[in-house]
């Protein structure tokens, strides 16, 4: 029984550390409205897909691009 717990003690502290890279979707659009995209940001953080996706943003005069992680 003690093997058993500490078995299970050990894989939760080791998916404490682990971090959780997935598949995100940043969305984009005009602030015209005059169109939109949805870019895939693959097998990442989430804290590393936000930073891609407001990398996308940019601004053309008075008109922006737009981006949201999804």
């Amino acid at each position: 029984m003690k093997k058993v717990i500490l078995g299970l003690a050990v894989g939760a502290f080791a998916l404490s550390f682990s971090s959780c890279k997935k598949d995100y979707t940043c969305s984009c659009a005009w602030s015209d409205g005059s169109g939109s995209l949805t870019y895939t940001i693959p097998k990442s953080t989430k804290s590393d897909a936000e930073a891609v996706c407001n990398g996308y943003e940019y601004t053309i005069g008075t008109i922006s691009w737009d981006c949201a992680l999804e």
